[in-house]
Formats: structure tokens, sequence, C-alpha cells
């Protein structure tokens, strides 16, 4: 029997690569045949390269995983891959092929490798309902969230090992010159991304710059206190190290 052929689809391409290795450590046989980064190019790709499955981020710029999902009909199976709870478990109780959670984890991905083994020896199941079902609670959940989409994730290195961190975890980034720390509450990573890049890319209203070298989560401080030279330390709720805060950004605690 062939070895069942698939496309990922998601516009992050970290969590392309990141799903498509740990794919490949569960299912090895698994061939990746395509990547789309939006929705169009992953129907595009089903129809050029017809492969068993397809699996697709629910939100995509263009059309979305369920829009995507939609014209691809029965062509193949569909495993929806998404970072909102919600759109998972109404697919899978719906009777979608099955789910990822961002970001995926091997315990859980062998579950769905497991379920989509099966589910290869049926044609793929028509799914109509089901997308009509998720595309209203997709838009009524992007009708309450800013249109802009920040970063989630980091990928980053803790020793050999490279890990996905959400980013709600971070306490801190730190920055020298030529690395820069990422710091939660139970370890620390190294990333070669510049402070300057990653201000932009996330969220303004959890992440503040209060240095040069420095974005702290407003949601890990504890407070600020001053030392004898009179400089402003940020301290945080469950982790010992001090944040200097330098004169450009003292304006934002000025509250406290």
């Amino acid at each position: 029997m062939a070895a069942p052929q698939a496309i990922l689809a998601d516009d992050e391409r970290l969590m392309r690569e990141q799903l498509r290795a740990r794919l490949a450590e569960v299912w090895p046989q698994l061939q990746i045949v395509g990547e789309a980064k939006n929705g169009q190019e992953a129907v595009d790709l089903v129809q050029q390269l017809r492969p068993q499955l397809a699996f697709l981020d629910i939100r995509m710029p263009g059309l979305s995983g369920v829009e995507a999902a939609r014209a691809i009909g029965n062509a193949c199976h569909i495993v929806f891959v998404t970072a909102y709870g919600e759109f998972a478990i109404e697919a899978f109780e719906q009777g979608a092929v099955d789910y990822v959670l961002k970001p995926a984890e091997v315990a859980r991905l062998q579950v769905t490798v497991q379920r989509l083994q099966q589910r290869l020896q049926a044609p793929p199941r028509d799914l109509g309902s089901l997308l009509d079902a998720l595309a209203s609670k997709l838009d009524s959940v992007a009708a309450g969230q800013p249109a802009q989409r920040h970063l989630q994730w980091i990928q980053a290195s803790i020793g050999q090992q490279l890990r996905m961190i959400p980013v709600g975890e971070i306490l801190f980034f730190n920055s020298d010159e030529k690395y820069t720390r990422v710091q939660t509450e139970s370890c620390e990573a190294l990333i070669r991304t510049p402070i300057r890049e990653l201000v932009e890319q996330l969220d303004p209203a959890q992440f503040w710059q209060i240095h040069r070298a420095t974005i702290v989560n407003v949601r890990a401080v504890a407070g600020v206190v001053r030392d004898l030279r009179g400089r402003q330390l940020v301290t945080l709720k469950n982790h010992p190290q001090k944040l200097e805060v330098s004169r450009s950004f003292t304006h934002l605690f000025r509250q406290m």
C-alpha cells in the first residue's frame, strides 16, 4: 500500500515546521507533499497533488481554513489545526476527521494519527453542516477581536532541544549583542531575534519595552522600586530578577 500523502496549511512558518517535525516523529510513513501559507494555496495544492490528508489552520488570511475545507469538499480528509479550543472541540464532536491544537504535542498527535489511519480506510466525510457551524463561530469570535494578529509562540533553543514557548508564559526578553534571552518561570532559552523586531510582533497591551534591551510581560510585573541611584527597577511576581527601566520608558510607570 502506498504511503499516505498530506499537505500542511498555516500562515505561520514556524507552526508548519513544528507540525511537520512532530508528524515525522509520530508517523514517519506520512509524506508531506506540500505546504501552504493561506487557504487558497491549500485548495490549489489539493487540486494539484491529490493528497489523502489536508492539515488546515482554522484562521488564515484570505480563505480561512473553514473556507478552504469547503472548497476542497470531499477531495481528501480534513484535519483542523487551531490555537482555539472551542473550534477544535466542536469540529471533533461534529465528525471532522480530527483536530490538532497549537503547538502540536507529540502525545496528542499520536492519538490524532491513530484516528487518521483508521479514517483513511473510508472515503472522506461530508463536512457541510460542520463547516457552516464553524464559519458562524469564527465570525462571532473575530467580531470581538482586533484584526491585527500578534506573535503567539517563540521557537527557542533550550540546551540541545528546540521548543515552542507560548508567549503568554514568557516573563521577559533581555538582549545582548548576539542573542535574546527568553525567560519563563521554569526555564531560560535563547533566540536570535533582536528586541526591535520582537516589539513589532508582540501585543503592546501585554508586552512593554522598558529598555533598549528589555521587554517585560506586564502581567508578570509585581511592582517598581528605586535603587540607591534612583533608577526604576521592575520586580516580577515569580522570578527574582529585577529589570532596569531606562529613562526613555519611565513614563510607563508614573502611576506606580
